[in-house]
């Protein structure tokens, strides 16, 4: 079975499982040589065009195509065959050959693998994903997802930590925490940060597991209280950290229904930095910017580029407002003074100068740093990985996936990278 995944991790997550329920289910497996699975994803109009744009391409080369996840929810169920093709008509035509699937595959029918459980032996990642917690109650003015994922739901922690330890087991060395507003867990409504025990799940993965590498996805940074600064001291943790910030303007934060301000982003920000670690030099700060939101400024717009620069956040993954007038709808769609496309396109283009100069200084700065990295994928006979703190980078030599490599920025080697395990002190990687 063939598959295609758009963006998010929580997707990687779900694909995984659903291949891996395939593959335990004979009368699917059997009959799914010739299909594609697309997961698919509705964080913008230009994500959906491109799903659907997908699916076209290849419909003529697959018996079946599988779609699943957010473009066929409808508030924690799948979308009836009528209201996806009343949703997506450009996919009407081409029903006999598409298959709706659901997110949990085991809920389709349990008695095809037993007691509605499974161990995966399929690892399509190196990295293994762990969703913790699913939906969101915030309501911001700009997203999509509270109507098709629900409101929030957390996952059991013995579930959690008896996944983690599976595949501890096997060959994981590495995991991902993640969930659609993964730091809310346990709140009875993902608007009272205060209620999130986020925290003390973290602890409990230190304690009942040995993974040697952890990793959290997208934080919300109302829900990062002194509890997780003092946990995610423990290295273990890598000293990568993703913060949902959207913007530094108070005003636009609020336009946004965001539950936040831009003095908690600060007090968050110079925390991460700042925190009691050996790497502390090496922390990776990346930052979600939505850009061109109705009413934003030039002034506003220049406050969240002035706050990239102060606080030096070395990737910003700048998506642009979708209004999602295509197909679905949001609230911010129905405010005025929507940001004309030629101040779009210049604010863009500023954004990603600005902030391309800030991440290749990040990257000079780790020059002569050493790190332990998990050897992932090969192409071209070049194994590619990443470091601790998110600089991909590509080594020459013979490795295998899952292996955990030392290595060390050599500026004698005109700024790559040597092995400092293996004894190849000649291998060499570029930094991206």
């Amino acid at each position: 079975m063939d598959y295609k995944i758009f963006w998010c991790k929580v997707n990687k997550y779900y694909l995984n499982k659903r291949l891996n329920y395939f593959s335990k289910t004979p009368f699917l497996w059997e009959n799914c040589n010739d299909s594609l699975i697309i997961a698919t994803c509705v964080v913008t109009d230009r994500t959906k065009s491109k799903f659907i744009k997908e699916t076209i391409n290849q419909i003529n080369n697959y018996n079946k195509i599988y779609l699943t996840w957010c473009a066929v929810f409808d508030n924690w169920k799948k979308m009836t065959d009528e209201k996806f093709y009343k949703t997506y008509p450009e996919l009407s035509e081409f029903k006999e050959k598409i298959v709706l699937l659901q997110e949990e595959p085991e809920k389709e029918d349990t008695k095809k693998i037993g007691n509605n459980k499974f161990k995966e032996n399929i690892n399509i990642y190196t990295k293994k994903f762990i969703v913790i917690q699913n939906g969101c109650d915030n309501y911001c003015s700009f997203c999509l997802t509270i109507h098709k994922r629900g409101k929030s739901q957390n996952i059991d922690a013995k579930e959690i930590i008896a996944e983690i330890n599976d595949f501890v087991e096997t060959w994981w060395k590495e995991i991902v925490i993640t969930g659609v507003n993964l730091a809310s867990r346990w709140c009875t409504n993902t608007r009272m940060p205060q209620e999130n025990k986020f925290a003390e799940l973290l602890q409990k993965i230190l304690d009942e597991t040995k993974i040697e590498r952890i990793r959290i996805s997208s934080l919300g940074p109302e829900f990062l209280n002194e509890q997780f600064f003092e946990i995610i001291k423990d290295q273990r943790f890598l000293p990568h950290f993703h913060i949902s910030i959207q913007s530094f303007s108070d005003k636009v934060l609020k336009l946004m229904n965001r539950n936040y301000n831009k003095d908690l982003l600060d007090d968050v920000i110079n925390k991460l930095k700042n925190l009691d670690r050996p790497d502390k030099e090496q922390i990776s700060i990346w930052a979600d910017i939505i850009v061109w939101f109705p009413w934003e400024t030039e002034q506003d717009f220049q406050e969240t580029i002035d706050d990239i620069i102060r606080h030096k956040i070395n990737k910003v993954h700048a998506f642009p407002f979708s209004a999602h007038d295509k197909w679905e709808t949001i609230p911010a769609n129905a405010l005025k003074d929507q940001v004309p496309q030629e101040i779009k396109k210049k604010r863009e283009k500023k954004l990603k100068e600005i902030s391309d100069k800030i991440r290749d200084d990040f990257i000079k700065k780790n020059t002569g740093t050493k790190h332990q990295v998990l050897i992932e994928e090969k192409k071209n006979w070049v194994w590619r990985w990443w470091t601790w703190n998110y600089i991909q980078v590509e080594l020459k030599g013979e490795y295998k996936k899952w292996q955990i490599v030392g290595v060390e920025r050599n500026p004698s080697l005109g700024g790559s990278c040597s092995s400092i395990e293996s004894g190849d002190d000649g291998l060499e990687t570029t930094f991206k």
